[in-house]
């Protein structure tokens, strides 16, 4: 046999060697090995990490106004349960709103406008006072600086009529002056700024159609 056909089949023999140890090394998976994952598995399946997510963790828009644990903190859990769309920190953006709205409104004697926020108890105790300002012809000229402070004092809910109630502390900054017929100034100062401190609660059924709060009650 000549040296040429004795070196192809030398070749021939290395060549198959290394094709049976490559099949051996990358070929068929076995034991422990995983299958191959495909490029849309990978996409559609969330990769799994070193760490777990914690669930079920304190709900922040709660404790960040009511000590955890607490009666107003449970009131709360179960205004929720009843309304799932019901958040404090918006709550309390609208009764910011409301309290300029409502104050600035009595003052005016422009009862009107805010009735539809008010129980019935509490327009006619604003409205009563009203008719004796109007009986005198007095006047008062208010004007709303701001609210200073704002908090959530405490929260109420019925599970038998599902109406919660929050009670709010305001602290606000105002001027006001007492007016005769003629305009005249008779009690206050128009560059002084008083500084005004109130609670108010506001009520609505948590599981009603109404997202609307109504003033129930006025307090310091």
């Amino acid at each position: 046999m000549s040296t040429p056909i004795i070196q192809l089949l030398v070749l021939a023999a290395i060549a198959v060697f290394l094709i049976l140890r490559l099949k051996n090394v990358l070929g068929t998976r076995e034991g422990h090995e995983k299958p191959p994952i495909s490029k849309a598995e990978t996409l559609s399946k969330p990769v799994k990490r070193d760490f777990e997510v914690i669930e079920g963790g304190p709900d922040r828009d709660i404790i960040d106004h009511a000590p955890e644990g607490s009666d107003a903190a449970e009131a709360l859990v179960k205004m929720k349960e009843a309304d799932p769309s019901f958040e404090v920190g918006g709550f309390l953006q609208g009764a910011r709103g409301a309290y300029e709205m409502i104050l600035m409104g009595f003052e005016a004697g422009e009862m009107d406008s805010i009735k539809p926020y008010i129980s019935d108890e509490i327009f006619e105790s604003f409205n009563e006072v009203v008719e004796m300002r109007e009986a005198q012809n007095l006047t008062i000229d208010a004007k709303f600086i701001g609210i200073r402070e704002l908090s959530l004092a405490d929260a109420e809910y019925n599970e038998t009529s599902h109406e919660g109630e929050l009670s709010v502390r305001f602290v606000s900054e105002l001027t006001s002056v007492v007016k005769d017929p003629t305009g005249n100034i008779i009690e206050g100062d128009e560059k002084a700024i008083k500084r005004q401190r109130d609670v108010w609660t506001f009520a609505r059924v948590m599981n009603s159609g109404d997202p609307n709060w109504q003033l129930v009650a006025t307090g310091e």
